[in-house]
Formats: structure tokens, C-alpha cells, sequence
């Protein structure tokens, strides 16, 4: 037997010892990124800071999609005359660190684990440091020439996509004022195709009529009733009557049901990946009976519109969905009155090669915080740490050339941090014991980011590029690919088929 694959059978068989005895894991911090010097940090800070030449840009990059005149955001930050009040506040909100709170909500942390993800618009220490210097500085305007040219939201219709190829709006509710929490299912709505198309991106935003100078509770967002629907689409007319649908979601064993990203309060859309779009089948609907409504405080109409954006019709994909990459415990989540600190732990073991392509966690109003990390033999490698907001969801994607490439028989072990004290603000009552549930005073515990599964000649193609990567940057350790620096396996003339169709 070549070496190589000795080396690989007795890292499978450390990988299933380690499953046997995971309750004793810990999580470690491997890859964490060494924190540049704060005397260089404030060296790259301009010597005189203003709105025009400075801040400006970062509104742009990292702001203005929320805060301008029809955004969701409570106020306007495009012009210098809309911003300036708001200089000592911008200060504060930016520097909180990764946790509830900051702006932009962005909660990765950046001293450890991967530190290459899509869309990020977290401002970096130097431009913390412009934007404080700017509002100590009295938040001076400067040159007017020196603005940028302004943002134009009107193309798109306001869809962070861009204009969808088809729109889906749900039934509208009114969720009244007092009301509590409510969980349960919506009505089915079909949507407007004629043929099978494949989406290349989807995004659901909330559309409902509370003001915009509105007040209501601070308390899961503010300005939505949906905290969050877990949902699909369906041929409803070719699926059993008494199908297990929780069990076709999970498997895709029933190609009439394509599971789709959760859609929660503030969470950023969901592009993707170019070899992986999902299917829409031809008279599918629209189909939730996991739907999260939580009042805001004033009698609200509100309803969610569904935007697809399509791949060229003849696309094809390559890679299929991960059946077994999300992962959460809801079985004996105990979370203690008033303690701050506490931990949940939960595992899954990947049946298949997979590339992770996304972190999404869940928790509910005692959630602080969670990490992600990946157990494979006696390699243990933290892939991501993030703070949770409980009023603002986010899911965050991995860049291609850096998302984890795991191999099957690899652990995934998420670390829930959880306060259950006064100083959480977003707990009504931490006196009160907490356990499982469906509403925010109740408590999930899942991490909901995406993966794909990958044949042996995919993973192997996909270590190579990596490989590669590795060797032009000098690198001796990917994060997230523990066997890229292993001997390579013999080729192999096997081709193994995709269980069930790709984009499921």
C-alpha cells in the first residue's frame, strides 16, 4: 500500500476516536492573525481628516446601502449636512469591536481563523481610528471637490442583487403592537415561471409600513415583525401527501423541494457559488411553516418579497448542496439565570468531501457570540469566531480561494457564548432559566452557513488549486484545508456520481 494512503487511513481513523470523546474538545485558536502594531495604526491615520476626502468613501463602502433617504436605517448619512450631527455617535458605534452594536454590523472577529470573506464591509483598524480622529477634530467638511461621485440606488429598485429576474411577495399580516411572539406557517405562493431555471443569487428584504422617523422597541430591529422563515419551494401537485418534507429539506431526496437560505432580520443576501446555483422548478410556490414574527412595539402591515436572479437558461451545475454542513443543538440548550460566560456545544460529522462556503450563526436574544471550528485527526483549526446581534443577522461568505476544503469524516464543532445577565440588554428578564424554543425568549443554537458536497475527483481538483495558492504566497498552513499539505493520494480512474441531482 503507497504511503500516502496509509496516511490517510489512520487520519480517518483519529478523525472517528476524536468523534467518540468530542465532549471533551475544546476550541483552540490556530490561524489567528497577528494585530499590526498600534503605533502603525496610527500612523496611517491622515494628519488632517475631513468628511469630504476621508470619510465620505467609508459612508459609501460600508454605510450608505442602509442609511440614505429610502433606506432601512433611522437616519441619512450621504450628505456632510445629514451626517454631522451624527459625528460623536458614527465614533462610538464604529469602535465597539466585533460584538452587538457595531456599525457596520459586521461581527467577525479579526485575530482568528480565516480573515478572506465576500462583501465585507467592516471598516479596518486605521479607518476606526480616521473616523474617531475626524469627530474629535470637530467633524470638519474640507474640500467639496474632493467628494466622490455620489451612490445611484435607483437602478436597482434598491435589490443588493441587482434587479431580480423574478419577484415573489408573500401575504400580507398585521402583527399588532403587544402582540408576542408568534411562530407557525404562512400560505403557499406560487410563482410566476414556465420553466426550470437555475439561480445564480436570491434575496428577501422585509416590506412593511413603519415609518421611517418611527419609534418602536429596540428589540429585533425595531423597524421588521420577521425575525426570521425558514423556507422552500415546492411543486406542491408532485409532492406526497404524507412526505416527510423535514427529511426531503435535509437529504434532497425529493427533487420537487429545494431547501433555500434562512431568511432573518438584516441578513444580507445570498450569491451562490457560480458552479452551484439552485433549481426553481416550473410551478413551484413559495412554502414556510417556520415563520418567526415578533412585534415592534406599534400595529405593523407587513409582508416579504422573494427577488431571484437566474443563471443563462442551458446552465448546468457542477457541485451539489451539502446534506450534512449545518449543524445546532436544540435538544438541551440550559442556559442558567443570571450568568454571563455560558457555553453550548454542538457536532456533525461531514458524510462527504465539502467546500464550506459560508458561517451563518443563529442564537436568539442570550447569544453573544460563536465559533466554528473544524476537528480532522489531532488537527484542530478554529475557522471562524463571530459576535452575534440578536436585532441585526448576518451570514458571511467565504472568498473562493480560502473557504474550507474538509474531508469526509471531519467534525464540525460550533462554541455558543452565552449571557444570561442584566448587562444584556436584549433579554427581558435574565432571572428566568432559558431553554429551547422558537421564540426570542427562548433560544436556538445552529450555525446555518452552507456547503457543498464534492466528489474524490472534485476535492482532489479543489486541494490542488489551493496547493497552488499555497505555494505562491509562501504558505506552509491553509485554514481549513488540513490535507493540503498531505501526500497526495494515487490517481484514480473511479468517477463517483452525485447522489442526487446538483443545485438540490
Amino acid at each position: 500500500m503507497a504511503a500516502g494512503n496509509i496516511g490517510w487511513k489512520l487520519t480517518v481513523g483519529c478523525a472517528f476516536l476524536l468523534a467518540a470523546t468530542a465532549g471533551i474538545v475544546r476550541p483552540v485558536t490556530l490561524g489567528a492573525q497577528p494585530s499590526e502594531p498600534a503605533t502603525a495604526r496610527l500612523s496611517a491615520v491622515p494628519s488632517e481628516v475631513t468628511f469630504a476626502k476621508h470619510i465620505a468613501p467609508i459612508l459609501q463602502r460600508s454605510c450608505q446601502t442602509c442609511h440614505r433617504g429610502d433606506g432601512v436605517a433611522p437616519m441619512s448619512l450621504v450628505t456632510y449636512e445629514e451626517t454631522r450631527p451624527w459625528a460623536r455617535a458614527i465614533k462610538n458605534r464604529t469602535g465597539l469591536g466585533p460584538k452587538a452594536g457595531v456599525m457596520p454590523p459586521w461581527y467577525l472577529e479579526k485575530n482568528v481563523g480565516i480573515q478572506h470573506y465576500k462583501d465585507d464591509v467592516s471598516l479596518s483598524d486605521v479607518e476606526v481610528a480616521t473616523v474617531a480622529k475626524w469627530a474629535d477634530a470637530g467633524a470638519p467638511r474640507g474640500n467639496l471637490e474632493d467628494m466622490p461621485t455620489p451612490m445611484n440606488f435607483d437602478v436597482t429598485g434598491g435589490w443588493r442583487i441587482g434587479t431580480p429576474d423574478a419577484v415573489v411577495s408573500t401575504n400580507e399580516l398585521l402583527v399588532k403592537g403587544n402582540a408576542p411572539d408568534w411562530w407557525g406557517e404562512i400560505k403557499s405562493v406560487p410563482i410566476p415561471i414556465t420553466e426550470d431555471r437555475y439561480v445564480s443569487a436570491v434575496e428577501v428584504r422585509e416590506v412593511n409600513d413603519v415609518p421611517k422617523a418611527g419609534t418602536g422597541r429596540a428589540t429585533v430591529g425595531g423597524r421588521y415583525v420577521f425575525h426570521h422563515m425558514i423556507w422552500s419551494t415546492r411543486v406542491l401537485s408532485e409532492v406526497p401527501e404524507n412526505a416527510d418534507l423535514t427529511l426531503e429539506l435535509v437529504t434532497g431526496s425529493n427533487n420537487n423541494v429545494t431547501p433555500w437560505p434562512v431568511h432573518e432580520v438584516g441578513r444580507n443576501p445570498d450569491v451562490f457559488d457560480d458552479l452551484s446555483g439552485r433549481l426553481l422548478k416550473a410551478g413551484s410556490s413559495i412554502v414556510s411553516d417556520s415563520v418567526h414574527l415578533h412585534s415592534n412595539g406599534r400595529d405593523t402591515k407587513s409582508r416579504l418579497e422573494i427577488g431571484f436572479k437566474f443563471h443563462p437558461v442551458g446552465y448546468t451545475p457542477t457541485f451539489r448542496r451539502s446534506p450534512t454542513r449545518s449543524l445546532g443543538n436544540g435538544s438541551d440548550i440550559d442556559i442558567k439565570p443570571m450568568e454571563s460566560g455560558q457555553q453550548l456545544h454542538a457536532y456533525t460529522v461531514l458524510q462527504d468531501h465539502t467546500k464550506i462556503t459560508s458561517f451563518e450563526p443563529h442564537l436568539h436574544a442570550p447569544g453573544m457570540r460563536m465559533c466554528l471550528e473544524a476537528i480532522w485527526g489531532f488537527n484542530i483549526q478554529t475557522l471562524s469566531c463571530a459576535g452575534y446581534d440578536h436585532n441585526w443577522v448576518r451570514g458571511y461568505d467565504y472568498e473562493d480561494d480560502h473557504a474550507p476544503l474538509l474531508p469526509k469524516g471531519t467534525i464540525l464543532h460550533i462554541i455558543g457564548y452565552m449571557d444570561n445577565s442584566p448587562t444584556n440588554k436584549n433579554v427581558p428578564d435574565p432571572r428566568n432559566w432559558q431553554g429551547s424554543g422558537n421564540r426570542s425568549v427562548a433560544n436556538m443554537f445552529i450555525d446555518l452557513g452552507m456547503g457543498l458536497s464534492l466528489t474524490e475527483e472534485q476535492f482532489q481538483s479543489e486541494m490542488a488549486k489551493r496547493r497552488a495558492k499555497m505555494k505562491q504566497n509562501q504558505q506552509d498552513v491553509f485554514i481549513g484545508c488540513p490535507l493540503c499539505n498531505a501526500p497526495q493520494r494515487p490517481a484514480t480512474t473511479t468517477t463517483t456520481v452525485a447522489p442526487n441531482p446538483p443545485g438540490q
